[in-house]
């Protein structure tokens, strides 16, 4: 699924592109932004695949928040510009923008624009090279990981801390969801969320209350991680086929 973050402070415009979107088979929508400063606050929540970023916002425009982005994160996400003047060609250029779309939106053009969308998320993946590690940096350094040493990841206000089984503990800057990505290839599960798990590390899981249930991380400690009741059955289908 492509995930994707609006960054616009017309209420219509927003409508308009969450309209579009909702009819694309394969997008999930992130909350929307009214500013500049609010979108790089969702953004480091919600590290969605695609921005569509007004040029023309209070507090940052969206040439602001892309030469940002472009500065902290290379070229991720996928940048699509979203403006009422036709003069920002050379800018967006500069800033490897994928595309430039013009309000008011038009049906067909919107269509091209997720074509392209699609292809530079296709480039970009497979530019990625394969590592069957976790990669993290940290402050001064960058650490690499074997994913089959952690045995649960917890949110902690704003980071995410990693609890190996060895019961040594890394705090990171990523969010939960980021990481969840990281791992996808991995066998890890959310069973809460503020809690992702190794399906590995799973030592047995106890009842808890009104449906709820603890699993037993096999670290030193035995530490337990709560699974609500909501995705319990999720989880004990997933248990099932694999047994």
């Amino acid at each position: 699924m492509i995930h994707v973050m609006i960054a616009e402070d017309e209420r219509l415009g927003r409508e308009e592109l969450i309209y579009l979107l909702e009819q694309e088979e394969d997008v999930v929508i992130c909350p929307s932004a009214e500013n500049g400063e609010q979108l790089l606050e969702l953004y480091e929540e919600y590290s969605p695949d695609v921005l569509f970023l007004d040029i023309h916002m209070p507090c940052l425009t969206g040439l602001e928040v892309a030469s940002i982005l472009r500065k902290e994160t290379g070229e991720r996400p996928v940048i699509v510009f979203t403006t009422a003047y036709d003069s920002y060609a050379v800018q967006a250029f500069d800033l490897k923008v994928t595309d430039y779309l013009l309000k008011p939106f038009d049906k067909e053009r919107f269509t091209r624009t997720m074509e392209r969308v699609r292809e530079d998320l296709l480039k970009k993946n497979n530019k990625r090279p394969k590592i069957d590690k976790l990669v993290i940096s940290l402050d001064k350094k960058i650490v690499v990981i074997d994913p089959n040493q952690i045995g649960y990841a917890v949110r902690e206000g704003r980071q995410v801390n990693l609890h190996m089984l060895n019961n040594e503990m890394i705090e990171t800057k990523m969010n939960l969801k980021e990481l969840e990505e990281k791992l996808l290839n991995f066998s890890f599960y959310r069973p809460h969320r503020s809690y992702l798990v190794n399906l590995n590390a799973i030592e047995e899981i106890t009842p808890w209350f009104n449906g709820a249930y603890n699993i037993v991380i096999g670290d030193k400690e035995k530490t337990k991680v709560p699974m609500s009741r909501n995705t319990a059955r999720d989880f004990f289908d997933l248990l099932q086929g694999l047994s």
